[in-house]
């Protein structure tokens, strides 16, 4: 059985064993072929690798070393040549071939050529990378060859894939670097002109001749007053002529250009259509309108035609008339040709400058050094307004809706919609109900009435009232709704009159108010917590609850403040500066002697009032955790045990409670800081440490669920104590006198 070829193995048998293959000898780096130094391999050992990569090209080993490889010495440097190729143009009699020109880079460092052709504008031709970089192979029967540097020099020919492209000249640094590697340069050569450029060109100098040209700068007076106009205020009095009357007009002057545009004001029900321009923009002349001038006798400049006469070879040629004999001149309106009281001629119109904005009264100060802009009255007499008097109401639909039908010949084909904007400020948004809820108490003589309440809401979108009333089991009352949304009208109007009704306003309730509903009255006893923050961010409608204003009552009476103080001293014997509400009432309503109203009280009472430690019961937080986790599908509490076992490194089956809030906001435990912050310190011990197993045990609302809780309804809430023969839920339980009299009063602590 025969052996496989080892390594190294010649076939040829004559040969002695120090002639080994060829590959063996040579190696590429970056597709460039290294000499390696010769070594002594064993028959399938390793294959020989140079001990030094040497540069190509032998004569910069000098210069750059013999041990830098080329793909370093040589990096970012490129041969450039220039090229033409003679492109066959069949089936076209205007031209046989085409010239076009190319750019041919050769790349040191791998010898990788790119043909570029710059890009002609208007050629119609697809120009830019013709070759992209690559090694190019010889042609044919050398195809096993790639180009290199030796290949090239100037004034040849070289054939790309079939392209023969002719090679007449190149740049400074390729012909230094050919000369330094041993390559003679042959003379550069000429390149062709293409045939149909020239033949195009020449139809151009043909069809286009040289005229001779005057320069107008204009470009200065652009930049420097671009974007700026003068304006002034204009009238055109025409009541003169048939069916004419006066005309108000905007004069626009453009300091780029000197050009005019006027603007007509037209007033509502002048049976005038609007149009857009009473004159468009353009130079505005003089003397208008002009006459009738023959085709270029305005124009710029002035052309003299010379002919040299009947020769053999005529001459054709044009001149500037520096005089401008024969040239029409025509003068137009310039800014030195406005101002107030002129009177300027408009295609035929005698137009008055009445007036003049800002700007360009300061611009005829600046460069004219105009002080006087006295105005001229331009704007007509208003004609006496005439009062519309309407028919009274009907009584049959709205009020609005009846005085709709009586504004125009034909009848509104939709109702009155109000204030959409209103409508659209105050409605109901997320949080923000924009709805005023007052608890109130039927006033009435009816025993069986007495103790009904109701709540009264406002809705602020459309100025409607609602009366709902609670219900009560065993009251004998159905309870419900008591008043549909509506507006409500005040008492004492007449019902048939032309003028709309009045309704009640927002600013018209407040605790302590008495209401007319209808004929019912209600007394406003109190208000929800949105209510009275609203109306205490809007104290300058609602001035019962500005506690500027409230203060200012017990400040009138600072001749009493020291029996004042003592009062509220008797009251809290063991001076902790706070009593409860229903004596700080008495002593208050007390002191103004009925000058501070209910609202102003309560407005008081909350800026002064003693918050409440919120300690609530570990299973009202439980209960409230379990709804919450509920809500939002939340059972990932054997993952929150299991973090908690990989933190507790000594296995003592507790870790701080900071730990343990840290993995609850990574694990985003549905909880809001406040319930898991009184949650975490129901659960620690003196240390602050926590079982996490009991934690999230006690959480786990599938495993130990607690009872939910019952929400008190407010309307069903009694106040512990009785004043006024009426129930009224306390702002506060107890308040902070000694920083009341402090503010109002300037008393010290003693």
């Amino acid at each position: 059985m025969a052996l496989p070829l080892l390594p190294g193995y010649s076939l040829n048998r004559n040969v002695g064993k120090e002639k080994f293959h060829k590959s063996q000898h040579l190696s590429y780096l970056n597709n460039v072929r290294m000499l390696l130094s010769e070594g002594k391999p064993g028959i399938g050992g390793e294959p020989l690798l140079g001990e030094k990569m040497k540069p190509k090209y032998s004569v910069f080993t000098k210069e750059i070393g013999s041990d830098v490889p080329s793909w370093v010495a040589f990096d970012r440097q490129v041969l450039s040549f220039d090229a033409y190729v003679e492109d066959e143009v069949p089936d076209k009699s205007q031209e046989k071939y085409r010239i076009r020109f190319y750019k041919i880079f050769f790349y040191l460092e791998d010898d990788t050529i790119q043909v570029t052709e710059p890009v002609v504008k208007n050629s119609g031709l697809r120009q830019g990378t013709f070759i992209r970089r690559r090694r190019i192979s010889l042609p044919p029967p050398d195809d096993d060859q790639f180009y290199t540097v030796y290949h090239f020099n100037i004034n040849i020919d070289i054939v790309f894939y079939g392209w023969t492209f002719k090679i007449y000249d190149c740049d400074v640094f390729t012909k230094n670097f050919l000369k330094k590697i041993g390559i003679k340069l042959n003379p550069p050569g000429e390149c062709p002109e293409d045939p149909y450029m020239k033949t195009w060109r020449q139809k151009l100098d043909c069809i286009q001749p040289l005229r001779p040209y005057e320069s107008f700068d204009t470009l200065k007076q652009f930049l420097e007053y671009d974007r700026k106009v003068l304006r002034f205020f204009c009238l055109w009095d025409d009541s003169a002529s048939l069916f004419g009357d006066r005309r108000e007009l905007i004069l626009l002057y453009f300091l780029s250009d000197d050009t005019i545009e006027i603007k007509e004001l037209l007033p509502h029900n002048t049976g005038r259509d609007a149009m857009p321009f009473f004159l468009q923009r353009r130079k505005l002349p003089k003397y208008g309108p002009p006459g009738i001038y023959q085709p270029g006798a305005i124009t710029d400049r002035v052309v003299l035609n010379l002919y040299s006469g009947l020769a053999e070879n005529p001459v054709y040629g044009y001149l500037l008339d520096k005089c401008k004999l024969g040239k029409s001149e025509q003068e137009f309106y310039k800014d030195s040709d406005l101002s107030i009281g002129t009177t300027i001629n408009v295609w035929g119109r005698k137009v008055l400058l009445c007036d003049c904005d800002e700007f360009t009264k300061t611009y005829y100060k600046t460069k004219y050094g105009i002080e006087n802009f006295t105005s001229i009255p331009w704007k007509a007499t208003s004609p006496p307004k005439i009062e519309r008097k309407f028919p009274p109401y009907t009584g049959f639909g709205s009020e609005e809706d009846s005085l709709r039908s009586c504004i125009g010949l034909v009848p509104m084909p939709r109702p009155n919609l109000g204030n959409f904007r209103k409508f659209m400020e105050k409605d109901s948004y997320g949080n923000i109900s924009n709805i005023l809820r007052f608890f109130a108490k039927l006033i009435t003589h009816k025993c069986a009435d007495v103790d009904r309440l109701f709540i009264i809401s406002y809705f602020l979108s459309d100025d409607t009232i609602s009366v709902f009333e609670p219900i009560e089991r065993n009251s004998g009352n159905a309870g419900g709704k008591f008043l549909k949304r509506m507006r409500v009208k005040k008492p004492g109007q007449e019902v048939f009159k032309s003028e709309l009704s009045e309704y009640i306003k927002v600013e018209e309730l407040y605790i302590g108010a008495t209401v007319n509903v209808n004929g019912y009255l209600f007394l406003l006893l109190n208000a929800d917590e949105y209510t009275l923050k609203f109306m205490e961010k809007n104290s300058e409608k609602f001035p019962f609850s500005n506690l500027e204003l409230a203060l200012q009552k017990l400040k009138d009476e600072k001749s009493k403040s020291r029996e004042i103080k003592q009062v509220f001293r008797d009251a809290d014997p063991a001076f902790t500066k706070m009593v409860d509400y229903n004596t700080f009432r008495d002593i208050v309503m007390a002191i103004t002697v009925g000058k501070l109203i209910e609202q102003e009280l309560i407005t008081i009472a909350r800026h002064y009032g003693v918050l409440e430690d919120p300690c609530p019961d570990i299973n009202n937080l439980i209960a409230m955790a379990h709804e919450q986790l509920k809500k939002n599908f939340f059972e990932n509490f054997e993952r929150l045990i299991y973090s908690c076992v990989y933190q507790d490194r000594e296995k003592k089956n507790v870790l701080p409670s900071k730990d343990i809030k840290r993995l609850c906001k990574s694990s985003r435990l549905p909880l809001t800081d406040d319930l898991l912050g009184a949650l975490l310190s129901k659960f620690e011990d003196n240390k602050k440490q926590i079982n996490y197993k009991s934690f999230f045990c006690v959480l786990n609302w599938r495993k130990h669920p607690v009872p939910e809780l019952v929400a008190i309804s407010p309307v069903k809430e009694r106040c512990e104590d009785m004043w006024l023969g009426m129930p009224s839920p306390i702002p506060t339980k107890y308040i902070n006198y000694f920083q009341l009299l402090k503010d109002v009063y300037g008393l010290e602590e003693e």
